[in-house]
């Protein structure tokens, strides 16, 4: 979902991916070469330069990264994998009981949810996990959302590896089962999204989407023995959806996915379902068998920084009408936002770069995809992200990633607009 396509181009090549899980094991020489060597980029990834297939048309950046190394979500570099200790924060005091949501989803509702990127640490005990889950859902309560997606890491060796397994960051069953606890105590509907970290796949080049592993079976037998803890939990939490998979594009079409899925629904009686990235549903056929497909939308839109707010949504049904025209009921924005900078229509999922700040290009483009999903009878949309252990009511820091919208008084306005908005959702009768 990262980059600007050339539309003089967009045939001969498939387009660039992005990562949003953190950098975690690349050298501090590799990181300076990548973000002052090649032409950052489009979408939340640098551009993946591969001859005939997409051109860098977006140079924008008139700064480098902060001197500070951090991963993709803006927060410090993990000591384990060579980077600087993380700067210590205080523990915010217990927080009560979260209030409740006003209108709890019920099947036929649009779903106005949030991603949390959840990074669990080893030094968190039961305590700051509840009282941190506690505070997220105050927030999220108070943007009027009625549902959370719970994202976090699983990790592997290589791109052609075929094991697979929780890691440093990965929240133990146990952790998981109090932030669901807590979440569902608030009448939020709960999404579980275990997500392939990218860190030893050596992005750009590698990341999830392009895993090759020696032995695909193997690689699912993984993969199921990994999410089987994880699924028990969504089903004695009551969440509502748990995510197969997400942007693995070069496993789609697999016959594993059979097995896998069928597997994960004699555990958990929710929905499943699987998040494709955005060029590959714009593109083809996303050949996973699930009845539920989110997309992680970031269409870039080539307008400048002053566009109106309907030139942003022009720029989206354009994408849109490359797939299907008219009314989308089955489909969910997994993921959607934009930094909030200079330039970022031209790539919505850019990290890397520190423009200029420009909280009302958030704003705006905030605003132009709520009207997208009303419009078009979408499902709903998880706006990225909050990170689990910030503070979601402290503004910003400088190092933090322009993806962050927590703290961004014209953004959250606009979150609070949509989704406090009268769309009845994809369930309500469409007719005039």
């Amino acid at each position: 979902m990262t980059h600007h396509e050339d539309e003089s181009r967009s045939k001969k090549g498939k387009a660039a991916r992005r990562s949003k899980v953190p950098l975690l094991a690349i050298l501090p020489v590799t990181v300076t070469s990548l973000v002052i060597g090649l032409p950052f980029v489009v979408g939340d990834h640098p551009l993946r330069w591969r001859p005939g297939s997409l051109e860098p048309a977006l140079v924008l950046r008139d700064s480098a990264s902060d001197p500070a190394r951090t991963t993709a979500h803006g927060s410090p570099t993990d000591p384990a994998a060579g980077g600087a200790e993380p700067e210590k924060t205080e523990q915010a005091p217990p927080a009560g009981p979260a209030p409740k949501v006003d209108k709890p989803w019920k099947a036929g509702m649009p779903e106005w949810g949030v991603q949390i990127f959840w990074e669990d640490k080893k030094d968190r005990d039961d305590a700051y996990i509840e009282n941190q889950a506690r505070r997220q859902a105050a927030y999220l309560v108070g943007l009027k959302a009625n549902a959370v997606s719970v994202s976090f890491p699983f990790y592997t060796e290589g791109r052609t590896s075929t094991k697979l397994a929780a890691g440093r960051g990965t929240p133990t069953p146990e952790h998981l089962d109090t932030v669901l606890r807590v979440f569902h105590e608030a009448g939020l509907r709960t999404t579980v999204r275990p997500t392939l970290d990218e860190a030893v796949l050596v992005p750009p080049e590698g990341w999830r989407g392009n895993i090759k592993p020696t032995d695909k079976d193997a690689w699912f037998d993984a993969y199921g023995a990994l999410l089987g803890p994880y699924l028990d939990v969504a089903q004695r939490r009551q969440a509502a959806t748990f995510v197969i998979g997400t942007e693995l594009n070069s496993m789609e079409g697999h016959p594993g996915w059979k097995g896998l899925i069928a597997a994960a629904e004699k555990r958990f009686k929710g929905e499943v379902s699987y998040d494709a990235n955005w060029d590959n549903y714009v593109g083809g056929h996303i050949d996973v068998p699930v009845e539920r497909l989110g997309v992680d939308a970031y269409f870039p839109v080539k307008v400048p920084d002053d566009a109106p707010v309907d030139q942003l949504v022009d720029g989206w049904n354009a994408w849109l009408d490359k797939k299907s025209k008219g009314p989308l009921p089955r489909i969910v924005l997994a993921e959607a936002g934009i930094s909030a900078m200079d330039g970022a229509y031209y790539a919505p999922g850019d990290f890397y770069a520190r423009r200029k700040l420009n909280p009302t290009v958030q704003a705006n483009w905030y605003k132009a995809v709520c009207q997208v999903v009303r419009e078009r009878k979408m499902t709903g949309v998880y706006w990225w992200s909050v990170t689990f252990d910030a503070d979601p009511k402290a503004a910003p820091k400088e190092h933090d990633s322009r993806l962050n919208f927590a703290g961004r008084p014209d953004s959250e306005r606009e979150i609070r607009a949509c989704f406090g908005s009268d769309y009845a959702g994809p369930g309500a009768d469409s007719t005039p």
